[in-house]
């Protein structure tokens, strides 16, 4: 175990990524290890939120907090999967609908209303799973499930009314991970949607299922087209309502009006507007780790992107917080959501207005990462880490509510993003892009390694466990051979990618030449 874990140590902190993403992505992965995760009897995983000093902090594996921690379920797929069973074994209703928080013992329900980027983020993560693991039959088992959790947006049976019309838009109330709800659309939500949308149609096809996957495809076509017309402005997405009404409110009755309504200020509470909100694009990040298509107009992405760089990352003395402080004086941080000149503020905003919480700062960071906005990203990150650089706060512990979050480990998606690891293992494919050439850490499945892009051509490296690859995607501009180890392999180019038929164990070496 000592060796073994040595190996994975040596292995991480050798990967060429600047200083501060090395930190973070390794700090992080001690949540891991913290109280916050727990594991059945059975061996299922179970995870709070976070931790406090005394007792665990929301508890469930809260789907929507943990759609930003990537590194389970590339570190520890198994356990990953067994999330995803739990949530659709015990939590799934006839309806449609999922409870966002594992109770315990499984199948012990309380009301949680669904909560759109938990549910349509689950969607997104079964094929996420489908595609680490490769299992088709495990796929097949849940599909029909699958599909009732995308159908509820629509489902007479939704009392949010997230798209009864199947317009593809989302228009309903809508709860989401800042624990409050929306009402009307916006592209964090819908972003989600759609993602579940292109994800739902790969999986329909898969299945044998054209019919949906038709479906699903011109519905998220209907929508997006939709949401780039009328949600974004020019600099970034925004939220369509008319906050002087309570019309949105009407129809879920009068709990709902009073807890959303301020009769005094003649205001529905905690919407966005016109607010530039970190999460606005968060479901092409996700998309992109996926390899899944672009869930929003790229241009339009990276100009929110840019808007929320100049807008939302602030210095912290140029800010009044009267919410929790995760960063104060000179600290820099990426805030919630903010109004820049000639937006309108609604007078009770989103909750955590103010705050700067690492999970969604890393999540945002990586998207400009994507994008091309490498010295954003950078910045971003260095921030993050020089606040929790051991003086000040806990490098192993990062804090939203409670500490050691499982949301911060969206920070392992740097690591994704800088190697540009890609995969599909229902295809015996996984492959590499990086943004720089040098060394970098993967890890899938049953095996994990080293990929080094060098001038003479792409060595993949297996450090443990074992792996069966039919195609490899590369960043060479040519290939003119293939070695393992010292033998030739018969190949063939398939655009960015080399075919072939290896099977790889613990100790061996892939080389893709470029030139002899």
């Amino acid at each position: 175990l000592y060796k073994e874990t040595r190996r994975f140590h040596d292995a991480l902190f050798s990967s060429t990524l600047p200083e501060c993403v090395l930190d973070a992505v390794q700090g992080n992965l001690a949540i891991l290890k913290s109280s916050t995760c727990l594991r059945m009897e059975d061996g299922t995983f179970y995870g709070w939120e976070g931790v406090s000093r005394q007792d665990g902090s929301c508890e469930g594996t809260c789907q929507h907090v943990w759609n930003y921690a990537y590194a389970l379920p590339f570190l520890f797929p198994e356990l990953e999967r067994s999330v995803r069973e739990t949530e659709l074994d015990y939590n799934l209703e006839k309806s449609g609908r999922t409870h966002f928080r594992s109770t315990i013992p499984f199948g012990r329900r309380q009301f949680f209303r669904a909560c759109v980027d938990g549910q349509m983020g689950t969607v997104m993560k079964f094929y996420r799973e489908w595609k680490i693991s490769g299992d088709s039959e495990w796929l097949r088992r849940y599909w029909p499930r699958i599909q009732s959790c995308i159908a509820y947006a629509w489902s007479s049976r939704n009392a949010d009314r997230w798209d009864p019309d199947k317009t593809g838009v989302i228009h309903g109330r809508q709860h989401h991970t800042l624990d409050m709800e929306l009402f009307g659309a916006n592209s964090w939500l819908t972003g989600f949607y759609h993602g579940a949308l292109l994800a739902g149609a790969e999986m329909a096809e898969a299945m044998g299922d054209h019919g949906s996957a038709r479906e699903y495809r011109a519905l998220y076509e209907k929508g997006h087209r939709w949401v780039e017309e009328h949600l974004f402005d020019g600099e970034h997405y925004v939220q369509e309502i008319d906050l002087q009404s309570d019309r949105a409110l009407a129809k879920y009755g009068k709990s709902c009006r009073n807890t959303y309504w301020d009769p005094v200020l003649g205001q529905i509470k905690y919407q966005l507007g016109s607010g530039c909100e970190v999460d606005q694009v968060t479901a092409d990040w996700h998309a992109g780790l996926m390899g899944l298509p672009p869930v929003f107009d790229p241009d339009h992405r990276k100009r929110a992107l840019q808007s929320i760089y100049h807008n939302n990352f602030r210095s912290m003395r140029e800010v009044f917080n009267p919410c929790r402080v995760f960063a104060c004086d000179g600290e820099s941080g990426v805030m919630m959501c903010t109004w820049q000149d000639g937006k309108v503020k609604p007078k009770i905003p989103i909750p955590y207005t103010e705050e700067c919480m690492t999970g969604f700062e890393y999540a945002v960071a990586c998207g400009m990462l994507q994008c091309g906005m490498e010295r954003e990203a950078l910045e971003i990150v260095s921030a993050i880490r020089s606040r929790y650089d051991g003086k000040k706060r806990n490098p192993w512990a990062e804090i939203e509510c409670g500490a050691s979050y499982a949301r911060a480990m969206a920070s392992y998606s740097l690591l994704l993003a800088y190697s540009g690891f890609c995969y599909d293992l229902t295809q015996g494919m996984v492959g590499f892009r990086p943004i720089h050439p040098g060394r970098y850490f993967w890890s899938i499945g049953t095996a994990w390694g080293m990929a080094s892009w060098e001038e003479e051509g792409l060595r993949v490296e297996i450090l443990y466990g074992s792996l069966t690859l039919k195609r490899m995607v590369h960043p060479l501009r040519r290939v003119e051979y293939v070695l393992l180890g010292t033998s030739e392999v018969p190949f063939s180019q398939e655009g960015d990618a080399v075919a072939f038929q290896v099977s790889l164990s613990s100790g061996d070496v892939l080389f893709i030449g470029e030139s002899r």
